[in-house]
């Protein structure tokens, strides 16, 4: 059972439809957005700059990638063991196989887009969870209800009008950051297209400078005597001169040099004119991307002048973005956790467990635990009495 497949969705028979009544059918932009009537032109648009600006890809990439690994703690020992197996061997879309497979395309698109929508697909006899599904925005439609707690998801029919899916309970969607009043996220590339843009200008002027002056032109000028035979022959003495700079400038026949008869000057094209530096723009303009990106400009390859000190504390900020973004995929895997526990008749309490982010943290969640320990050994040698007031 796959609701979003171009095939006709097949019916569950273990849980029971549920009836919706849509009200108004709403995209996946916020309100005010130049796109809003048209959301995938918006997902184009956010694609293309992937695509264009390759430190915003990278970006995204490494904040996949860092948002890390997790475990599944049951209270239930044989409910863990199963549950574990099972996330490492659900299969995922086509080709790919575990629950982190599923998870770095679901954070991606959330990314991306800023609404993801992933689909939990049921085996034929309903008894089991078949695989893991990421769905296409393209594919998805999401109806407002009445009340403003409440929304439909729907699939597109061939004619691309909204059916609701009969089961929404087997759909994991999230929102990042979304608008007040609304339950589409936003895109964390919102705000950089204008950014992009002038960027993408500087690097194609960039590009046609060197293209016109980095392959370097000459211009030759012959300029022919007041005698009269030299005048007449002006014409075939500059053929002559063609000619032969020409041999001269022919690559692969090494260093030539050029000789000619009478008054020849020979000029460098555009060695006069000096190119824009465009040093500090580009980095005001991969400053506004960084900062939008939330990710260490050294993580990027960007080589900027930064302290011991501020390297640290740009860390620390991206583990706390990391932990935001962990607090946004829990109830995703909580339910998928959970209904694989319903299914297998586990009826146990289980946690989310995520593991550090890097070393450094082991590091310094391991000093303190020191320092308090050794607080504690003091407090317990000292006296009622000679325990100070501040402990």
């Amino acid at each position: 059972m796959n609701f979003f497949s171009k095939r006709k969705a097949a019916p569950s028979p273990s849980l029971p439809p549920v009836q919706t009544a849509p009200a108004r059918v709403a995209g996946l932009p916020a309100p005010g957005d130049p796109f809003s009537k048209n959301p995938t032109a918006q997902r184009r648009l956010f694609q293309s700059l992937r695509y264009t600006v390759p430190i915003i890809d990278a970006a995204i990439h490494k904040l996949t990638r860092l948002i890390g690994d997790f475990s599944v703690r049951c209270e239930d020992p044989k409910a863990q063991k199963e549950l574990a197996e099972f996330l490492r061997t659900v299969p995922v879309n086509r080709f790919q196989v575990g629950i982190h497979s599923f998870l770095s395309a679901y954070f991606d698109q959330l990314l991306t887009f800023g609404t993801a929508v992933g689909e939990i697909v049921l085996s034929p006899d309903a008894a089991g969870i078949a695989a893991l599904y990421n769905v296409s925005l393209d594919d998805v439609l999401f109806v407002e209800q009445e009340s403003p707690l409440l929304s439909c998801v729907c699939r597109k029919d061939a004619d691309g009008a909204p059916q609701p899916v009969p089961f929404p309970d087997l759909v994991l969607t999230c929102a990042l950051h979304p608008p007040h009043g609304r339950a589409f996220g936003v895109s964390i590339l919102s705000g950089l297209p204008f950014v992009s843009d002038v960027l993408m200008k500087i690097y194609q002027a960039i590009g046609l400078n060197w293209e016109r002056m980095g392959n370097l032109r000459f211009a030759v000028t012959y300029h022919p005597s007041s005698d009269s035979l030299d005048q007449a022959c002006a014409s075939e003495r500059a053929q002559q001169i063609a000619d032969e700079w020409a041999k001269a400038m022919q690559p692969g026949n090494g260093v030539s040099d050029f000789i000619a008869v009478g008054d020849v000057s020979i000029k460098v094209i555009g060695a006069d004119n000096q190119i824009l530096d465009s040093q500090i723009p580009v980095r005001q303009m991969l400053e506004q991307i960084v900062a939008k990106l939330g990710v260490p400009p050294f993580l990027l390859g960007l080589s900027w002048s930064s302290t011991e000190r501020m390297s640290s504390q740009q860390a620390d900020i991206l583990t706390s973005e990391i932990d935001a973004y962990r607090r946004i995929l829990t109830p995703v895997l909580e339910r998928i956790c959970r209904l694989f526990l319903s299914l297998n008749h586990f009826y146990c309490d289980f946690h989310i467990l995520w593991d550090n982010i890097t070393l450094q943290d082991e590091v310094d969640l391991a000093d303190a635990r020191l320092k308090n320990a050794q607080a504690a050994q003091i407090e317990a040698q000292l006296s009622p009495k000679e325990v100070p007031t501040s402990l």
